[in-house]
């Protein structure tokens, strides 16, 4: 049982520290109206572990402050991000799907944080449709390519402890 813990708080730590990496590295195009976030990429990761839902929770956390997003931004996107990836997870039988929560929980949460929080003074309607297409290249795209190239090392990356 002890092993199975720690497997999980690894996975975590790992999952967090790749995200914060990618977000604080690509983040020139991952803030503003128009962001592509990279490491919004491993929201598929889900699919394969569970403790890819705090992973990426914190690492948003920590790559948002570390890139100087301001509080309501780190509270709001991170938050996104924590129930993007619980649903994510809920959806991981079905492998195309997954990606339709952070999809769906950014388009609809980022807007009003560019909107109200840095005053980007553009519609929410079109700052949707940008994130949004931005969301689809990120978390669609780029993530269902990770999902199926991660998906033939499974056995070796997310194997289980065996007691």
């Amino acid at each position: 049982m002890r092993n199975k813990k720690v497997l999980f708080m690894a996975q975590a730590s790992i999952i967090a520290a790749i995200y914060v990496v990618l977000t604080v590295l690509f983040a020139p195009f991952g803030f503003a109206s128009i962001q592509v976030r990279i490491s919004e990429a491993l929201t598929i990761l889900p699919y394969f572990t569970p403790a890819a839902i705090p992973g990426l929770f914190i690492g948003c956390i920590f790559g948002n402050l570390i890139s100087g997003a301001i509080p309501i931004d780190v509270v709001c996107g991170s938050l996104a991000t924590l129930l993007a990836a619980y649903c994510s997870y809920l959806l991981r039988r079905k492998k195309f799907l997954v990606p339709l929560p952070p999809i769906i929980a950014n388009t609809l949460v980022v807007p009003f944080v560019l909107y109200y929080g840095y005053a980007i003074n553009l519609p929410i309607p079109l700052m949707m449709l940008t994130v949004g297409i931005g969301e689809i290249l990120s978390c669609a795209v780029l993530g269902l390519i990770v999902l199926t190239v991660l998906d033939n090392y499974k056995h070796i990356i997310f194997r289980k402890w065996v007691s």
